[in-house]
């Protein structure tokens, strides 16, 4: 176990520099479960520091409890050298400590302008708005992003409003930023734009940046430090330039759970069957039209090809169609115009259509979307089947044969439950993908629909549902694979189209794939 780096007391910044945080053995319980278990954390002043770790590791929990959104139960928190009683978020303003969220708080009725404003929490009864503007247009002008004063929040794309979330701090002058995957919705190339700027300002000793991210790729390329969090506890701390990606996901998975050595699933990928130009089309979308929430067309005309023994890949920042796209192919979205085919024949999506031409799906949100919460594990693993044999002779319903089902699925995925009879919704998330993976990946298949289906989950998890996902190809199925994470779409696929704005833009095989380009059409800077 490393130990956080010593530093010296008394060295403390002037008083408008970047801040020194320290946290000393902070505990945060919720109920039953130890969210936060011992952290000592040391971040220098003017660094980049990165926290990694699965989901439920920890990360947003210790950030909060420095941010003043939550009190640990024990330990202290240390702002150069000074223990502080963070009681809420005013405490940690004052303190020149700012957060950015993953998910959104902006006034949308207000103007960029106004959201910047109202951010200070200290607005005048009556505003100068000339030199409040002009003040404004001096402060952008020190950032590198151009953003209208005028325009409302809920006219810009996510990336722009994530940008817009950021500006809003570093208005304010923090000597403390705290990020919570703040590139989560940016393209490659807006994400390089954020942590560049923000290192920057970190650099110019005016901040100190603690951000959280699950992207090796940034932690490399934008951290100075680096600390993973695993199970509420902080189990490894190191510089970044003496680590490697293998060595903090080993880190992140615990010892004896590292991934397999870099070159594995290279090999096994290089190996892999390339679909035959003339292996038949499984599954064929054209003129595809889908309306979205707010009445607008949120897929536009919307053409794609995907053969037996492929996976095709879509790539987009998340927004641009590709949640209705995946709504109107399952069935849970109203299709306006276009032809779905399966195997050539025309699919709706009913059930009936499902089991005979062989249609599986694994949806985002899998418990909202793919399960009755209340029901079982057993009862949701039969959703599908249910009413055929062995499942059920002769009309009459064999519960015996459910369970005994689900047991063996249950052993089989390692899904960890009290029991098939318990109530899906007590899972984890990780279990309750894992349990729908079971059902939709049962029997042949000709066509599966992945939306997001890793977005979550620790390593082994996401290892072992992407090697499930690669046995469908590999038996001939014809996988369509959506995904937010051009990490994984590059790895999986052997070909990826790019989404924008409810259209496909750019298509390429995947071993012709340049991450700038995608990122360049992601952003919607090319429209084909």
């Amino acid at each position: 176990m490393d130990h956080p780096a010593v530093h010296p007391i008394g060295a403390l910044p002037a008083a408008n520099g970047a801040l020194a945080l320290d946290t000393y053995r902070l505990s945060k319980r919720f109920g039953d479960f130890t969210a936060l278990d011992n952290v000592s954390l040391y971040v220098e002043p003017g660094s980049v520091h990165a926290l990694l770790g699965e989901n439920g590791a920890g990360k947003s929990t210790l950030v909060k409890c420095v941010a003043g959104f939550q009190r640990a139960e024990e330990g202290s928190i240390l702002i150069d050298g000074r223990e502080q009683d963070i009681a809420n978020p005013v405490v940690a303003r004052a303190l020149g400590i700012g957060m950015v969220y993953q998910h959104f708080t902006l006034a949308p009725g207000m103007t960029v302008a106004e959201n910047l404003l109202l951010a200070g929490g200290r607005t005048p009864a009556l505003i100068d708005w000339k030199r409040q503007r002009a003040e404004l247009e001096d402060f952008l002008a020190t950032t590198p992003f151009r953003l209208d004063l005028d325009r409302h929040p809920s006219a810009l794309a996510a990336g722009e409003k994530q940008k817009l979330e950021l500006l809003k701090q570093l208005y304010l002058k923090p000597r403390l930023l705290i990020l919570d995957e703040p590139t989560s919705v940016l393209t490659p190339q807006e994400a390089d734009e954020v942590l560049g700027h923000v290192r920057a300002f970190a650099r110019s000793g005016l901040c100190t940046v603690l951000i959280i991210t699950h992207k090796f790729r940034e932690v490399m390329a934008y951290a100075d430090n680096v600390t993973v969090l695993r199970r509420g506890k902080a189990v490894h701390h190191c510089r970044v330039d003496q680590t490697d990606p293998s060595r903090l996901a080993a880190a992140m998975m615990g010892e004896g759970e590292a991934p397999p050595p870099e070159g594995d699933a290279v090999t096994a990928d290089a190996a892999r069957p390339v679909p035959a130009a003339d292996a038949p089309v499984a599954l064929r979308v054209q003129g595809l039209r889908a309306q979205g929430d707010r009445g607008t067309l949120a897929v536009h005309d919307l053409s794609l090809d995907v053969r037996a023994g492929e996976i095709l890949g879509v790539a987009g920042v998340s927004g641009n169609g590709q949640r209705e796209l995946v709504e109107a192919l399952v069935g849970q979205r109203a299709r306006l115009g276009g032809e779905v085919k399966v195997m050539g024949e025309p699919y709706l999506a009913r059930r009936e259509e499902n089991r005979r031409l062989k249609v599986r799906s694994l949806p985002e949100e899998p418990l909202r979307n793919a399960c009755v919460g209340e029901l079982s594990v057993a009862e949701n693993m039969a959703l599908r089947d249910f009413d055929q044999p062995p499942l059920a002779r002769g009309g009459v319903l064999d519960f015996g044969a459910w369970r005994r089902r689900a047991r063996a699925w249950i052993a089989e995925y390692g899904i960890k439950t009290q029991g098939e009879g318990a109530p899906i919704r007590s899972l984890s998330g990780g279990n309750v993908q894992r349990a729908v993976l079971a059902r939709e990946l049962a029997g042949d298949i000709n066509v599966l629909v992945a939306a997001n289906p890793v977005f979550g989950l620790d390593f082994a998890a996401v290892a072992e549902i992407h090697g499930r996902i690669r046995q469908v190809r590999a038996r001939g199925g014809a996988v369509l694979l959506i995904s937010e994470d051009l990490d994984e779409l590059l790895e999986m696929a052997d070909r990826i189209v790019v989404m924008s704005e409810g259209r496909i833009v750019f298509e390429t095989p995947v071993e012709a794939a340049e991450r700038h380009v995608l990122g360049a059409h992601m952003g919607g800077g090319h429209h084909a």
